[in-house]
This record gives structure tokens, C-alpha cells and sequence, in this order.
């Protein structure tokens, strides 16, 4: 009888990786005319969209927020919302060497606990027909704001198709992507499928992955193919209306409220109902899920960081029971699992921010409850 099960599960995860792999090589082609220089093509990514993007009234073209928001958030999330976290360039070449060029929007290309390749890497994964999976190819090692790398070299002629996942905690000025001048090249439009969209603290914003594929919102991208929008605004996100508002102009599948970590048990208890009752004029159905804030790494030695977590969870708590009568479509998450079961909490680089581990688990813990919301949409809309 095991073993018969163990043969249903096999069978089940071959037709899924068959549904993800038609789902990959759907994108159409978007024409754009490249630039030769010295042997190489180069195409620029600002030429084509940009999957994750909601916005295109933007400032800056890999701004996550649209140029209006501005004066209307606060200075940090408009700060924050210059960074290209969650944003992916998608195409297809038989190139066997790709090179990148490319302008950060800062020159701080890396941070004391999190490095140059999180920061500010672009991170190059490739869909393997084999595996039926997108695996990781190469990633830069930014040293400075302006660089020309070739990103990997001596790779078979084949056609394949490419996702670059953007810095997590800079933005982009320009960038373009080289092959050699006999290479064919299609830059890919993005998924039409509607995206998760999450909002939250430094955390959904990828502090602390060593580079952006491994940022949870990736990983959980990848896992359910389908598009993951990133709203994290690192110290920022404190469920605001004004946020509540643009996040109301988005036509998500899930909405994932991921902001308890930059808040107090107060400001849960006086912004969390607002905050909900204001997306829910624009989106009265959207299933919205409700995370709780992690739990600190050394909140077992420190009781003040303890009463913390506990307190903002009981609150959290609190919104759910209160909301969930009304509200067939609200979901929650608790905090236990989120960085894993173990107690010495070797998921985070300094207690708060996930290292890639923590960052493994989150994504872990968040596939087991998004899962049967996007298996449950999809079967009402057939």
C-alpha cells in the first residue's frame, strides 16, 4: 500500500513538472533591435517588459512603485520601492556566452550582514527540460555601480530560456544582456497569469538571501509557477492606507500581508482592521493571507524580545478572529514553522533577517498554505 502511494506521488509531481514546463516556454517573443559591439549583441532590458512590475507610471523604469506614490507614502517605502526586489527579465538564446551590462542605482553594493551579491547581484537561472526545473546558471559579484561581466561562458549551443532575477536591495539604472553575434536571442513578454502579491518588512525585501533567486518570494515563484509581485519595504512596511490604496490596484490571485515584524502589538491592534477593510473595497474576494511576525532567534535569552513576538502574534490573532466571520477568504499563518523547528535558529545572520536556510524554510512554510488557495481558485475557475 506505501509503495502505491509513493507511485500516485510520483506520478503527480511528473504531470505537475509537465504543467510547469508548457507553462515556461509560453511567453511571446518581444521584438527589440540589439547594438553591436565588438563581436557581441546587445540587447537592452529597459526595451521589453518586466515581469513583477504593477506599475508602469513609473520614475525609473525598475521602480516598484508608480511615480504618483511619491508624497503620498512615506519617504522610507518610496525609498525602499526604488529597489527591483522580485523583479525578473525573462528570454531565450542558443548563446554560449552570455554577458551583462549594467548601472546599479547606488553604489552601495552591499551591506554589513547581507553581501554585494544579494544586494546587488543579478542572479541567472535557466529552465533544464531534463529536471523539468529552473535551476540556477551564474550570478555577478558587483564590486562597484557600473560594470560590464561576462556572466558565463562555454556553454552548449542550445536554445534555452532565461530568468534574471534583480537586485534585491539596489536598483537599476540600465541594463542589457550580450551574446555573441551569431547567437539567436528573443526577449520573452512576462507571465499573464496573476501574481501573488506580498507586502511586507526587510524580509519579503530579501534580507538577508546571498542573491535574489534565493529571496523566499523567488522560491515560492518557482515552486508554484506563477508570478510573486515583492512589496517588501524594509523598516517601512507598517500598514499604511495610503499603501492599502495601491495595493487595492492590483488584480492579485492571493494577497500575502506580511508586515507584523515592523510593527508593535499597538499599531496591529489600531492599523491591521483599517488596513483590511480598505483592500477589501477594492479586491471583496481576493483570498488575503495573514502572517505573523517570526519569531526572533534569540528571543529564548531575551525576554523583552520575547514578549515582543508574543504580543504581536496575540494581536495579529485578534484581527483574524475578528475579521474571519465576515471573511471566507482570509487566511493565516502562524509563526511557528517559519525558520524551521530546530531551537538554535541557525535560519537568520542576526536574529531577525533569514541567512539562504531560513530563507529555504520560510518558503516552505509559506508553499504549504498558499498551495491549496491556488489548487481551490483554480478549480472554481474551471
Amino acid at each position: 500500500m506505501k509503495r502505491f502511494f509513493l507511485l500516485l506521488a510520483l506520478v503527480a509531481t511528473v504531470f505537475a513538472s509537465y504543467a510547469l514546463s508548457a507553462a515556461s516556454f509560453a511567453q511571446e517573443p518581444v521584438a527589440v533591435e540589439p547594438t553591436v559591439d565588438a563581436g557581441f549583441k546587445w540587447y537592452d532590458a529597459t526595451k521589453w517588459p518586466v515581469e513583477n512590475k504593477c506599475w508602469n507610471d513609473v520614475d525609473r523604469y525598475f521602480a516598484r512603485l508608480p511615480g504618483r506614490a511619491h508624497g503620498k507614502v512615506t519617504d522610507a517605502v518610496w525609498g525602499n520601492s526604488q529597489h527591483s526586489a522580485g523583479e525578473v527579465v525573462r528570454f531565450r538564446t542558443n548563446a554560449s556566452t552570455l554577458k551583462v551590462r549594467y548601472k546599479l542605482w547606488s553604489a552601495n553594493v552591499a551591506m554589513a550582514h547581507m553581501p554585494a551579491t544579494g544586494v546587488s547581484g543579478l542572479d541567472l537561472y535557466a529552465y533544464d527540460e531534463e529536471s523539468r526545473t529552473w535551476r540556477w546558471v551564474a550570478i555577478t559579484q558587483p564590486r562597484k555601480q557600473e560594470e560590464e561581466k561576462t556572466w558565463i561562458s562555454g556553454l552548449e549551443e542550445k536554445m534555452r530560456d532565461y530568468i534574471v532575477y534583480l537586485p534585491l536591495y539596489n536598483g537599476i539604472e540600465a541594463l542589457s544582456i550580450g551574446v555573441p553575434e551569431g547567437a539567436e536571442f528573443a526577449a520573452l513578454s512576462p507571465r499573464a497569469d496573476k501574481p501573488i502579491v506580498y507586502y511586507g518588512t526587510s524580509i519579503a525585501h530579501g534580507g538577508c538571501a546571498s542573491r535574489p533567486g534565493n529571496a523566499f518570494t523567488a522560491m515560492i515563484s518557482r515552486r508554484l509557477d506563477i508570478p510573486v509581485v515583492n512589496l517588501g519595504f524594509s523598516g517601512s512596511a507598517k500598514m499604511e492606507i495610503e499603501v492599502a490604496e495601491l495595493l487595492g490596484e492590483l488584480d492579485a490571485e492571493i494577497f500575502v500581508l506580511d508586515a507584523s515584524p515592523n510593527m508593535t502589538a499597538s499599531m496591529i491592534a489600531e492599523r491591521a482592521i483599517p488596513f483590511i477593510k480598505k483592500l477589501r473595497e477594492a479586491r471583496p474576494t481576493t483570498p488575503i493571507l495573514l502572517v505573523e511576525d517570526r519569531w526572533y532567534g534569540n528571543s529564548w535569552i531575551l525576554p523583552s524580545r520575547n514578549k515582543t513576538n508574543a504580543d504581536n502574534h496575540a494581536e495579529l490573532q485578534k484581527v483574524f478572529d475578528t475579521l474571519k466571520a465576515d471573511d471566507p477568504n482570509l487566511y493565516y499563518l502562524s509563526a511557528e514553522n517559519l525558520l524551521g523547528e530546530d531551537l538554535d535558529y541557525d535560519a537568520t545572520v542576526d536574529g531577525s533577517h533569514p541567512n539562504d536556510l531560513g530563507m529555504y524554510r520560510q518558503a516552505n512554510a509559506l508553499e504549504a498554505v498558499l498551495r491549496p488557495i491556488l489548487e481551490k481558485l483554480r478549480a472554481e475557475q474551471k
